[in-house]
């Protein structure tokens, strides 16, 4: 029944009374076709990162541009405040700008795909999808050059531009970017993936319009977001308002000989909306570490995080955005200033997340989760094969996951949504390599009630000489433990030469030629653990000794004693653990493994063999803009 007339993108729409039957029926047809979009991406990319690794996002929105169902909530408002042309039906728009829609996608490998889904001339959605492109060009093979200073160093920049209009393919424009990549082949291949994703979707959104009409399709959609804010803003009201929280995390270092960099985040509540504000943090890198941070995108991390800790049931979209702001400073690592390099932009991405379980599980400790988002180390390797025939890879490495509320985090796993490892067999059949090692680091996750997962240690034999890159991170800090639970491993990488020696990489490192025969070793992050380890049953860590996950001696940790049959000694466990517990004190909250920054840096070089990094400082450049800024700010104020 027909109620009252709205406006949305200036299209008239009929709000209708959507029965829940027919809700649920859209509901379920928009989940589908966020994960057809999925499939059709997987089965027709090239390039092993998105083919195999899954490192692709997908978006159905509303006309307004809300995000319904996806993973990475809505750009569309960035891409619109900061895009001065028009939108026609038949359009296909493309850009890996992260400066021109406010950060949502945040680094030039992203290739992003726009389509405005139009029926009869009214417009009833948006529909995006974004792949990782293995290659952009730029100083590196790869694109993600740890020292570049500006975006212009990492590769070819694309504005949002319409790569089709009238459903015409733009192929002058398409063949003037891919002749600046070096796997041109295979970026043409992924982009007409992510093109056939979104049609898939268009299909399927019009399918529904025409099945139940469009106003009652757009009413629904609005209904799924006005759900959500009414789901959220009941939990977002359990916060209480005189609170306020405070979390920090660090990045290890840039690259360059600077770091740690701190973020650092206060949250509060006032009245119905929820506050983040992430002054403190430390200025942007004059490399590549920064992150522009889509306020978006942070928003989506919150709603999911609160979503599956209170009602998993929640369909998470754009509809809560009202009720949270988020508070950015200029110049920050987290705001960084064009042209500032974004290429190398995952490690702060990372601990975004380790900050935000951080912070909002200070309110109820029982549902906090350990760190072990730590980082996403990407690892390449290229350079010309025997028969003079360039190869180039791309991948990323996994970790422990965290120790958590319901159980031991899962060992060398990640917690991207939907992201899977490259086959070994894959990584063999087409790379001059061969994988000699493939296990989980021992005693690597983090001791507690609930065990943080293991790392994961891997050895890839070179059989072409070439050169390898590795961005990486949590070397220096450790993945913080929870309620008692202590913290996972750090991270460390080596290459062994064919002669035997032995060369220990930083985190962060491009251009390091290798030889057919040396031997690249790469061990990642621990989980935090959870929770007492005192406190674990005694055939817990019996059992995760015998899977080889935990060793003897790591045992003590728990303070269990293992005799040489895998029998616990329970009168030298009960011992060691009342010993253990008198001397530890009082459980922390967090144990970050150092009590202060300066003491884990006076002790690095003992235990990693790297020098310390230097404290991060303001770039001249960036300090510049920021006085420019207050002086105009005040010149206005003054008017």
């Amino acid at each position: 029944m027909p109620l009252t007339i709205i406006e949305t993108n200036h299209t008239p729409f009929v709000k209708m009374e959507v029965d829940p039957i027919t809700l649920d029926i859209i509901e379920s047809a928009l989940r589908n076709a966020r994960f057809e979009m999925d499939a059709v991406l997987y089965r027709t990319a090239m390039s092993p990162g998105i083919r195999e690794q899954h490192d692709e996002f997908p978006m159905i929105a509303s006309p307004e541009g809300k995000m319904v169902v996806g993973q990475f909530g809505s750009f569309i408002h960035g891409f619109k405040r900061s895009y001065d042309g028009t939108i026609e039906e038949g359009t296909i728009f493309l850009t890996s700008d992260p400066y021109s829609v406010d950060g949502a996608i945040s680094h030039l490998n992203d290739w992003l795909v726009l389509r405005p889904v139009y029926l009869e001339g009214r417009l009833v959605a948006y529909i995006s999808m974004f792949g990782h492109m293995t290659d952009l060009g730029g100083k590196t093979p790869g694109s993600l050059p740890t020292d570049a200073n500006q975006i212009y160093e990492e590769g070819v920049l694309i504005p949002p531009i319409k790569i089709y209009k009238n459903d015409e393919l733009q192929e002058d424009l398409l063949n003037l970017i891919l002749h600046q990549v070096r796997m041109p082949h295979w970026n043409r291949s992924d982009f007409y993936a992510l093109v056939a994703a979104v049609r898939i979707a268009e299909r399927r959104v019009l399918e529904l319009c025409e099945r139940f009409g469009v106003d009652t399709y757009v009413s629904a959609v609005n209904e799924l977001l006005e759900r959500n804010r009414r789901a959220m803003l009941q939990i977002i009201r359990t916060i209480p308002s005189e609170n306020k929280s405070y979390f920090e995390d660090y990045v290890c270092d840039d690259g360059i000989g600077m770091g740690p960099y701190k973020i650092a985040c206060s949250m509060w509540r006032e009245n119905d909306t929820l506050v983040f504000d992430f002054e403190g943090t430390d200025p942007q890198s004059e490399s590549s570490i920064n992150f522009y941070l889509n306020t978006e995108m942070f928003k989506m991390f919150v709603g999911v995080y609160m979503i599956n800790i209170y009602d998993p049931q929640i369909l998470f979209n754009d509809g809560f955005y009202d009720h949270v702001e988020v508070r950015i400073p200029k110049g920050s690592l987290l705001n960084p200033i064009k042209p500032a390099a974004l290429s190398s932009r995952t490690h702060a991405l990372g601990r975004i997340f380790d900050v935000l379980g951080g912070l909002l599980g200070q309110g109820a400790p029982d549902f906090l989760t350990a760190a072990g988002f730590s980082d996403s180390p990407h690892t390449f390797y290229s350079g010309y094969d025997k028969n003079g025939e360039w190869f180039q890879l791309y991948q990323i490495g996994f970790g422990g996951i965290p120790g958590r509320p319901m159980g031991d985090g899962p060992d060398g796993h990640s917690l991207w949504p939907s992201f899977t490892n490259v086959p070994n067999e894959f990584l063999e059949a087409y790379y001059p390599l061969r994988m000699e090692i493939y296990e989980t680091c021992v005693d690597s996750g983090g001791p507690g009630l609930h065990r943080g997962g293991n790392g994961i240690k891997i050895a890839y034999r070179i059989l072409n000489a070439g050169e390898v890159s590795i961005h990486d991170d949590r070397w220096l800090t450790y993945p913080w433990g929870v309620n008692g639970g202590l913290p996972g491993g750090r991270s460390r990488k080596e290459l062994i030469r064919s002669d035997g020696s032995i060369e220990v990489l930083p985190s962060k490192c491009d251009h390091v030629k290798v030889e057919e025969g040396d031997l690249l070793v790469l061990y990642t992050w621990g989980g935090g653990g959870w929770g007492d380890p005192y406190q674990r049953p005694s055939q817990k860590v019996t059992l995760d000794v015998e899977r080889g996950l935990v060793s003897k001696e790591g045992a003590r940790r728990y303070g269990v004693v293992i005799n040489d049959d895998f029998s616990v000694n329970i009168e030298a466990t009960e011992e060691l653990r009342s010993k253990a517990i008198d001397e530890r004190g009082q459980v922390k909250l967090f144990d970050r493994g150092f009590d202060s920054i300066e003491e884990l840096k006076a002790r690095c070089f003992e235990e990693t063999g790297i020098i310390a990094p230097k404290s991060p400082t303001f770039p001249r450049h960036i300090l510049e803009f920021l006085r420019r800024e207050e002086s105009r700010k005040g010149a206005a104020a003054a008017d």
